[in-house]
Formats: structure tokens, C-alpha cells, sequence
């Protein structure tokens, strides 16, 4: 059931008083399931980030000031679903590069799951960029290009050039 799964997850004195948890599950979960499934299209994957959704909130510890449940759930849901999709497509992105390759160059199914979480980690980390910084990272990371080159492209400055790319190694190492 959802309160052992929770349980199993969470030291007791980290878990939202049981009953409160159990109210709002009961009184929600199939109406979220259903927002999820007609966002998604899929209730295999609505079911999924139910759930997730209520393992979320799981580390609070009260839902007293809770003004609308469903505005909450809906809120926390919304972000895993967008993070759901962002991976699904970079999977979907990476499968068709693999399909490209000959067969002797395609990598075994363990490095390909690999590759994948790496790619997650690199997405996860380019998303919390500002866009200047992430497409002075990129131009420098990707292309080689130096500074000048980089602020000739984005028709910036050379030392705004280097703030971006200090911000962006400085975000690289925090998400660490």
C-alpha cells in the first residue's frame, strides 16, 4: 500500500502525521490520477507520478497551511511531469543518434543506461543555467571557441564573456 511504501522511505520522525497524509490521498489521488492521464495520455505514467507526487510531500511537516490541496498537488505534479517528459524525449533523442550508428560502435545496454543518467545530470544542470550563460558554456564547452569568439557570437563583451563563464563553471560545480 502507499503508507508502507512511505513508511519504508522515511525515519518516522521525517513522515506528516499519518492520518493527515491518508486524507489526502483518499480524497485526492484519483482525481489527480485522472488530471495526470489526460496531461499525459498514458494512466501508466499518471499513476506513476501520482504517486511520486505524494511521496514529495511526504517530507513535510504539516499540511495546515495548505490553502488548496488540489492547487498543491497539481503544482508538484505539473514539475514532475514536465521533468518526465524532458527525459522521455532525451531518451527518445539519444535512441535515435544510437540508431544512426553502425552496429559494431553501438554500446552495450548497460552503458547506454549509463549514457542516459549522464545525460539527465547534464540537462538537469544546462536547465538551471540563465540562457546567456548556458549558450556561452555551450559555445565554449562544445565548439572550442574562446572568449572573444563567444562575445563576437553573442555580441556581449569579452569580460561579460568570462563573467558567463565563471557563473556557469561555479552553477557546473555546486550541482555536484
Amino acid at each position: 500500500s502507499f503508507a508502507s511504501v512511505i513508511r519504508s522511505q522515511m525515519p518516522p520522525s521525517e513522515l506528516l502525521p499519518q492520518q493527515a497524509l491518508h486524507t489526502l490521498y483518499r480524497d485526492h489521488s484519483r482525481w489527480l490520477q485522472g488530471w495526470l492521464s489526460r496531461q499525459m495520455g498514458s494512466r501508466c505514467d499518471a499513476a506513476d507520478l501520482m504517486q511520486d507526487t505524494f511521496l514529495r510531500i511526504v517530507g513535510r511537516d504539516s499540511l495546515d497551511n495548505l490553502t488548496s490541496a488540489r492547487g498543491y498537488l497539481r503544482t508538484i505534479a505539473h514539475g514532475l511531469m514536465v521533468n518526465h517528459l524532458r527525459r522521455r524525449r532525451l531518451e527518445r533523442l539519444y535512441l535515435e543518434a544510437l540508431a544512426c550508428l553502425p552496429e559494431p560502435l553501438v554500446d552495450s545496454p548497460d552503458t547506454r543506461m549509463m549514457a542516459l543518467e549522464t545525460l539527465y545530470a547534464i540537462d538537469r544542470m544546462l536547465d538551471g543555467m540563465p540562457a546567456k550563460v548556458r549558450h556561452a558554456f555551450l559555445l565554449s564547452q562544445l565548439e572550442g571557441l574562446g572568449h572573444a569568439a563567444i562575445a563576437e557570437r553573442l555580441k556581449v563583451s569579452v569580460s561579460s564573456v568570462r563573467k558567463y563563464l565563471f557563473t556557469a563553471i561555479r552553477h557546473c560545480l555546486a550541482c555536484q
